[in-house]
Protein backbone atom coordinates (compact mmCIF):
# COMPACT_ATOMS: atom_id res chain seq x y z
CA UNK A 1 0.00 0.00 0.00
CA UNK A 2 1.24 3.45 -0.77
CA UNK A 3 1.88 6.02 2.39
CA UNK A 4 -0.45 8.42 0.33
CA UNK A 5 -3.13 6.24 0.67
CA UNK A 6 -2.52 5.44 4.75
CA UNK A 7 -4.26 9.35 5.26
CA UNK A 8 -7.08 8.31 3.40
CA UNK A 9 -7.33 5.28 5.37
CA UNK A 10 -6.41 7.35 8.72
CA UNK A 11 -9.62 9.55 7.38
CA UNK A 12 -11.81 6.55 7.19
CA UNK A 13 -11.13 5.42 10.78
CA UNK A 14 -11.68 9.09 11.94
CA UNK A 15 -15.37 9.36 9.80
CA UNK A 16 -16.24 6.18 11.78
CA UNK A 17 -15.46 7.62 14.69
CA UNK A 18 -17.83 10.83 14.14
CA UNK A 19 -20.28 7.89 13.04
CA UNK A 20 -20.60 6.16 16.17
CA UNK A 21 -21.37 9.98 17.91
CA UNK A 22 -23.68 10.93 15.98
CA UNK A 23 -25.66 7.21 16.00
CA UNK A 24 -25.10 7.97 19.66
CA UNK A 25 -26.66 11.27 19.45
CA UNK A 26 -29.47 9.91 17.37
CA UNK A 27 -30.29 7.58 20.93
CA UNK A 28 -29.02 9.75 23.59
CA UNK A 29 -29.68 13.85 22.42
CA UNK A 30 -31.94 15.82 24.41
CA UNK A 31 -31.26 19.47 24.67
CA UNK A 32 -30.31 21.76 21.77
CA UNK A 33 -26.47 20.99 22.08
CA UNK A 34 -26.45 17.50 21.51
CA UNK A 35 -29.28 17.62 18.81
CA UNK A 36 -26.33 19.94 17.47
CA UNK A 37 -23.38 17.85 17.53
CA UNK A 38 -25.67 15.00 16.65
CA UNK A 39 -25.72 17.01 13.06
CA UNK A 40 -22.17 18.23 13.27
CA UNK A 41 -21.14 14.97 13.53
CA UNK A 42 -23.66 13.56 10.60
CA UNK A 43 -21.63 15.97 8.28
CA UNK A 44 -18.44 15.71 9.61
CA UNK A 45 -18.46 11.78 8.80
CA UNK A 46 -19.74 11.88 5.43
CA UNK A 47 -17.60 14.95 3.79
CA UNK A 48 -14.82 12.53 4.89
CA UNK A 49 -16.45 9.27 3.92
CA UNK A 50 -17.21 11.43 0.23
CA UNK A 51 -13.55 12.91 0.62
CA UNK A 52 -11.96 9.60 0.77
CA UNK A 53 -13.79 7.78 -1.56
CA UNK A 54 -12.86 9.78 -4.65
CA UNK A 55 -9.14 8.66 -3.49
CA UNK A 56 -9.86 4.93 -1.97
CA UNK A 57 -11.89 1.86 -3.49
CA UNK A 58 -15.53 3.49 -2.74
CA UNK A 59 -16.97 -0.11 -1.63
CA UNK A 60 -14.08 -0.86 0.42
CA UNK A 61 -14.00 2.52 1.71
CA UNK A 62 -17.77 2.28 2.53
CA UNK A 63 -16.97 -0.93 4.08
CA UNK A 64 -14.71 0.12 6.57
CA UNK A 65 -16.46 3.08 7.78
CA UNK A 66 -19.67 0.84 8.23
CA UNK A 67 -17.54 -2.16 9.98
CA UNK A 68 -16.11 0.39 11.93
CA UNK A 69 -18.67 2.61 13.10
CA UNK A 70 -20.60 -0.75 13.83
CA UNK A 71 -17.56 -1.97 16.12
CA UNK A 72 -17.33 1.27 17.68
CA UNK A 73 -21.25 1.73 18.83
CA UNK A 74 -21.95 -1.74 19.80
CA UNK A 75 -18.59 -1.19 22.11
CA UNK A 76 -19.79 2.37 23.44
CA UNK A 77 -23.28 0.98 24.41
CA UNK A 78 -21.94 -1.58 26.11
CA UNK A 79 -18.48 0.89 28.25
CA UNK A 80 -20.64 3.84 28.80
CA UNK A 81 -24.31 3.33 28.13
CA UNK A 82 -24.87 -0.10 30.29
CA UNK A 83 -26.03 -2.28 27.07
CA UNK A 84 -25.19 -6.03 28.69
CA UNK A 85 -21.46 -7.11 28.15
CA UNK A 86 -21.92 -11.00 26.24
CA UNK A 87 -18.96 -12.90 25.22
CA UNK A 88 -21.12 -13.77 22.25
CA UNK A 89 -21.23 -9.78 20.79
CA UNK A 90 -17.48 -10.00 21.57
CA UNK A 91 -16.91 -12.61 19.43
CA UNK A 92 -19.28 -11.56 16.37
CA UNK A 93 -17.28 -8.02 16.53
CA UNK A 94 -14.18 -10.03 16.37
CA UNK A 95 -15.58 -11.36 13.20
CA UNK A 96 -15.96 -8.31 11.53
CA UNK A 97 -13.47 -7.37 11.87
CA UNK A 98 -11.81 -9.73 10.15
CA UNK A 99 -13.87 -9.11 7.50
CA UNK A 100 -13.10 -5.27 7.39
CA UNK A 101 -9.41 -6.25 7.81
CA UNK A 102 -9.45 -8.67 4.90
CA UNK A 103 -11.42 -6.80 2.67
CA UNK A 104 -8.83 -4.38 3.05
CA UNK A 105 -6.25 -6.44 2.60
CA UNK A 106 -7.24 -7.95 -0.47
CA UNK A 107 -8.34 -4.44 -2.05
CA UNK A 108 -5.91 -2.97 -4.46
CA UNK A 109 -5.32 0.89 -4.92
CA UNK A 110 -7.87 3.15 -5.73
CA UNK A 111 -7.83 6.48 -8.22
CA UNK A 112 -4.14 6.28 -8.39
CA UNK A 113 -3.98 2.69 -10.38
CA UNK A 114 -6.09 4.34 -12.90
CA UNK A 115 -4.04 7.29 -13.11
CA UNK A 116 -1.77 5.99 -15.12
CA UNK A 117 -3.95 5.44 -18.00
CA UNK A 118 -4.71 7.99 -20.94
CA UNK A 119 -7.77 9.19 -21.78
CA UNK A 120 -10.09 7.63 -24.16
CA UNK A 121 -7.53 4.24 -23.63
CA UNK A 122 -9.75 1.08 -22.92
CA UNK A 123 -10.11 -0.19 -19.21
Amino acid sequence: MKSSQNKYWLLVIVAACFEVMWVMGLKHAEDFLSWAGTVVAIIVSFLLLIYTAKKLPTSTAYAVFVGLGTVGTVLVEMAVFGEPFRWSKIGLIAVLLVGILGLKMVTHGGDEEHSSKKEGEPA
